[in-house]
């Protein structure tokens, strides 16, 4: 099987994995970081809703259930607004 690589991929060295630089990002306007309040407002570059995810540009991974994966491992708890009960 061979490997599909894109500029979006991370780059794997002797020493580990790096994050390809924020400057690969083609989409005008630029997509926000992954630090950014906006960030979730980055375009997917891979989606998979058979499986509850997408990766966006900034790295990102999203959850269907409002969760995220930061590209340092940090994870975002989900953050659905609570329902109302009459």
């Amino acid at each position: 099987m061979g490997t599909t690589t894109t500029q979006l991929d991370t780059a794997t060295t002797a020493t580990g994995t790096t994050r390809l630089p924020d400057s690969l990002c083609t989409h005008t306007p630029k997509c926000p970081s992954a630090d950014s309040p906006a960030a979730e407002a980055a375009r997917v570059v891979a989606g998979h809703p058979e499986q509850g995810w997408s990766l966006l540009c900034n790295d990102v991974v999203v959850f269907d259930d409002t969760g995220e994966l930061l590209p340092d491992g940090r994870v975002i708890d989900p953050h659905r607004p609570l329902a109302i009960t009459a």
